[in-house]
């Protein structure tokens, strides 16, 4: 019993009352932690390896499920006022990241997207064996919840509404539809780099943050300002999955747009984040 007094005395007098704010907190002590390894055989034998590849698969699979099931309702009534509009889509997509992201952070990492996984690839936060599996649970995932959705609305109604597929629409270029998906996903991944920044939260653990709020709040701003020239993807599963179960030539047609897009502006956003945020291939070794 005394020991374990001892050990709550500990824990509670383990860090000083007052913390360090602003620059004074740069010079607490941080160890950057070591890049993932390219290739890690022994994830393969491991459980966690699996229940986070399954973890990834029903977030994505839910996330469909509830977008593209709100992008129906707002298509299928005659007056957008009589819907939630376009507003309501962006806080559906932004709401269930939030959701998703809060729920399966702390098993998977919540990337519920393979440009987010690339990102976090490039920046060597996780192996490749673990990004590739992560993508195609992602992927499939997709494909499972657009497929619910066309099985509650019907082959007809699902088909005439659009079926949530991403495509650059009139008036717009296909440049304009890669710019719209290179920016959006951008401002996506920054903000994933930015929320679950190790040495933001060492530095800064006087201020609480949740990271799934400004992932989900970005996911929401980008839809507002992007759905009106691509309906935004910024999420190649999600592009994938509408596109197969709606399967029809012009959806296709600009398919390549929603996976050539969020790939370039995760890469730009790891490397922003990298080079210039954490300046990391400038620090010192010694």
């Amino acid at each position: 019993m005394e020991g374990k007094e001892e050990d709550v005395k500990l824990g509670a007098n383990k860090f000083p009352e007052r913390q360090p704010i602003g620059t004074s907190a740069q010079d607490r002590d941080y160890k950057e932690p070591p890049p993932a390894p390219l290739f890690e055989p022994g994830e393969l034998s491991s459980w966690s390896f699996y229940r986070a590849g399954i973890a990834e698969f029903i977030a994505t699979f839910l996330f469909l499920y509830i977008s593209v099931l709100t992008v129906m309702g707002v298509v299928r009534s005659p007056t957008k006022c009589g819907t939630v509009g376009i507003q309501g889509i962006a806080w559906a997509f932004g709401g269930m990241i939030f959701a998703l992201v809060y729920c399966t952070a702390g098993i998977s990492g919540g990337h519920i997207n393979p440009a987010v996984t690339f990102g976090l690839l490039l920046a060597r936060k996780l192996s490749l064996t673990r990004a590739l599996f992560y993508m195609v649970m992602q992927c499939l995932g997709a494909i499972c919840g657009a497929g619910v959705v066309k099985g509650f609305q019907g082959d007809a109604r699902f088909t005439t509404q659009g079926g949530g597929a991403n495509v650059v629409a009139h008036g717009y270029t296909k440049g304009s539809g890669l710019g719209a998906e290179i920016v959006g996903t951008f401002v996506l991944v920054y903000t994933v780099f930015s929320a679950t920044d190790a040495k933001r939260s060492a530095r800064d653990s006087h201020v609480p943050l949740l990271a799934p709020l400004p992932i989900g709040f970005a996911v929401f701003l980008v839809h507002l300002a992007t759905i009106p020239i691509t309906g935004t993807g910024i999420n190649p599963a999600r592009s994938l999955g509408a596109a197969i179960i709606y399967n029809k030539d012009h959806a296709w047609d600009d398919h390549w747009i929603f996976w050539v897009g969020p790939f370039i502006g995760a890469a730009l956003a790891a490397v922003y984040h990298v080079i210039v945020i954490r300046a990391i291939p400038f620090k010192s070794r010694s």
